[in-house]
């Protein structure tokens, strides 16, 4: 039996879950299909957990400043999963820095996100004959548990239908203007009718594009590790990241109570582009294949930062979070993090949905509800 919804959103990521909703404040019948055990499984999880303030961008000016217009109001909506019990600090190396400490330092405070020189306790936790100079800013993480339990009250509360464990493998156009999905869950193949269908999976954004014969959205994958760990004691409560280049970041995971370690070389463990072959999975050169763990890398990562941040040494591995990033071939030449939305993308009323940063949300909502760009890119 096929069931009738005005919108079906999928993917139950954090994107997926805003996207439903958006639109159910419209009106209508929305259901939300994930494919896993629960919402927030995948990439909304395994991630690190930062809430941008714009600082990670110092090449991209329009990502710069969407982040900082978006971090307040990421802050005021979500508060009830910011973690603020830590102080943020970038610093710049001195060699392989594709930026300086002084154009980092003009060009945060060009856009006005604050920021100072870091007290002198704090910058000799580093080593000076690698490290230029060290700087304290305004940047929080997210709780992603607290995250998953607010975002399942406000579905819940916006009658929003949501079905676990359901696959939608694939779209066609049906009577009406509507899409015909058809989905796979644990009870076998069934089909149901949208007037109007987001993909917002992310990483499988091609896979149900492949399923349906459709044309796929340029795309380039990452298999990433993300290495927990417990950190010394005078980095307990610091969130550091190291500028701007073959760099890392360390910061609190406020989900696991560890703080997360990553590594711009040792992060990435495999790379791929869609509609070349995955190397996760040979069959399907379409899909975008779900993450299999393979061998840590954290030894060559907190190696090569211990020699930035050399309390660094000390760490405890606890464990590893393996997730495919996906971003737009376009921000591999200035780390910029622009939103994907397109609309009626081979069929009318199929739209694509891919956001790389958490606070993106903002330039989303304000697409769908058709704002004003001001700075705003998507793809």
């Amino acid at each position: 039996m096929r069931t009738d919804y005005d919108t079906a959103v999928l993917g139950g990521g954090f994107f997926g879950c805003m996207t439903a909703l958006e639109v159910r404040r419209r009106g209508g019948r929305v259901v939300l299909l994930e494919q896993g055990d629960d919402l927030l499984g995948r990439a909304s999880y395994h991630n690190q957990a930062r809430v941008h303030h714009g600082y990670h961008y110092p090449r991209s000016l329009r990502t710069a400043l969407r982040s900082r217009v978006n971090f307040p109001r990421f802050v005021e909506q979500f508060g009830f999963c910011i973690e603020r019990g830590f102080d943020a600090y970038y610093a710049v190396a001195r060699q392989f820095s594709k930026v300086t400490a002084r154009q980092f330092r003009n060009f945060f405070e060009h856009i006005g996100a604050p920021i100072e020189r870091a007290p002198a306790a704090v910058r000799r936790l580093f080593n000076g004959d690698l490290i230029e100079d060290v700087f304290r800013v305004t940047e929080y993480a997210f709780d992603a548990v607290r995250l998953r339990e607010g975002l399942r009250r406000q579905l819940r509360d916006a009658n929003v239908e949501v079905r676990l464990r359901t696959d939608a493998c694939r779209v066609r156009a049906y009577a009406g203007g509507r899409l015909l999905l058809t989905i796979q869950t644990p009870e076998g193949t069934a089909e149901l009718l949208a007037g109007e269908v987001f993909n917002c999976t992310y990483a499988q954004t091609n896979r149900l594009l492949a399923g349906s014969g459709l044309p796929l959205v340029p795309l380039q994958h990452e298999l990433t590790e993300m290495a927990l760990v417990r950190v010394p004691e005078p980095l307990l409560h610091l969130g550091v990241t190291v500028m701007c280049g073959p760099f890392f970041s360390v910061m609190p995971f406020p989900a696991r109570g560890l703080h997360s370690l990553s590594h711009v070389r040792y992060t990435p463990h495999a790379a791929w582009r869609a509609g070349g072959v995955s190397p996760l999975m040979k069959k399907n050169p379409g899909a975008d294949a779900p993450c299999s763990p393979r061998r840590s890398h954290y030894t060559w990562m907190v190696r090569d930062a211990a020699r930035y941040l050399p309390l660094l040494k000390d760490c405890r591995y606890e464990d590893s979070l393996w997730e495919i990033k996906t971003v737009l071939p376009v921000s591999a030449t200035d780390d910029g993090r622009p939103i994907l939305f397109r609309r009626d993308h081979g069929l009318t009323n199929l739209h694509c949905v891919l956001g790389a940063k958490i606070d993106n949300i903002f330039d989303l909502m304000d697409e769908l509800n058709g704002a004003p760009r001001q700075g705003r890119r998507s793809a």
